[in-house]
């Protein structure tokens, strides 16, 4: 689909400097700027690009003067970078607007699916599903019994969703996510081995949440493992059975979560983290990359390594951590004078 640069700008309540037909079918970043792509400049150091790049559209600030004669077209607007975001969640809908089932999906009869639904090739859609107005099913995907998706949701291709599980509107699920499996639950038999705990209760996801790719959400023993509105989810995290994670809260790759740990609202936690189980983390709590969590934190905490402590304490050791074998030196050398 073709955009003119006139179009854009009413788009986008901008102006146009140069030619008001040119099209575009595409987005490019402005250092690989091809015809027919439009582009930004927002951060001044890629300033040298605008002049070189084959974009025929870019869009910059209002407050932009070019220095040198331009090849292409310039869209000014109050906000280049906010601009840009907008018309990237435009282009990501346009391609994500598809409706209607494939005919190699396989919808159980007793499924609902909403109006403006897309149901992909290779899904699968078990008896007692309710599917939301607008959620985009893609390839391949799994939803188990009486699973609930809301409207406007995205599923990608291997996403699983096991039975009973409930997801709100808007609820992004990135490829080979798993949501339901069965918690981490066994217990000692008299022949020293482990029994299995049957795993009953199931997930609730809440509205607005995003959750990467192949990442997995344990069900619940008993209840349900919540993660609360908005909360964003990086690839490759393990949220354990009965976990809870507050509203609007922030998880790096590959980060740990034991069962029943309970996380705040709008935490921030990095990369490699493991919390061990049934703590309780505050809210506006911050966890350093790499952190081990074994005790409770309470709100606004900021902590570091492992065991993990307040950051401010961290930093102080970790400088004399560095001057351990110096240090070991003076002692010994203490330790020879008469």
């Amino acid at each position: 689909m073709e955009f003119s640069a006139q179009q854009i700008a009413e788009m986008l309540n901008g102006k146009v400097e140069g030619n008001p037909d040119v099209t575009v079918s595409s987005l490019s970043k402005i250092e690989e700027g091809k015809p027919g792509t439009l582009s930004f400049l927002a951060n001044p150091q890629y300033t040298p690009y605008i002049y070189e790049t084959q974009a025929s559209i870019v869009i910059v600030s209002k407050d932009f003067e070019p220095e040198k004669p331009l090849q292409t077209t310039l869209l000014k607007v109050e906000d280049a970078y906010g601009a840009f975001a907008k018309l990237l969640e435009a282009y990501n809908q346009m391609r994500h607007n598809k409706e209607g089932v494939h005919p190699k999906a396989y919808v159980h009869e007793s499924a609902q699916i909403g109006q403006g639904a897309y149901i992909g090739a290779g899904a699968c859609i078990e008896a007692g599903v309710k599917v939301g107005d607008h959620t985009k099913i893609y390839q391949n995907v799994t939803l188990g019994e009486n699973v609930q998706v809301g409207a406007k949701g995205l599923l990608f291709s291997g996403v699983t969703v096991y039975p009973d599980c409930v997801l709100g509107d808007e609820v992004t699920l990135h490829a080979g996510a798993i949501i339901g499996s069965d918690g981490f639950g066994f217990a000692p038999s008299n022949a020293k081995g482990y029994s299995k705990v049957a795993q009953i209760g199931n997930v609730i996801i809440e509205d607005q949440v995003e959750i990467g790719a192949n990442t997995v959400i344990d069900r619940a023993t008993l209840g349900s493992t919540i993660i609360r509105k908005g909360v964003k989810l990086d690839n490759l995290i393990q949220v354990a059975h009965n976990v809870e994670i507050g509203e609007h809260t922030v998880i790096a790759s590959q980060s740990g979560i034991a069962g029943s740990t309970k996380i705040g609202k709008n935490c921030m936690i990095g990369g490699q983290v493991g919390i061990i189980g049934h703590l309780k983390i505050g809210d506006n709590v911050k966890i350093a990359a790499q952190s081990g969590i074994g005790q409770s934190l309470k709100d606004n905490a900021i902590v570091q390594g492992s065991p993990a402590f307040p950051i401010g304490d961290y930093k102080k050791s970790y400088v004399y951590f560095r001057k351990l074998p110096q240090l070991a030196q003076t002692i010994d050398e203490l330790k020879k004078k008469p």
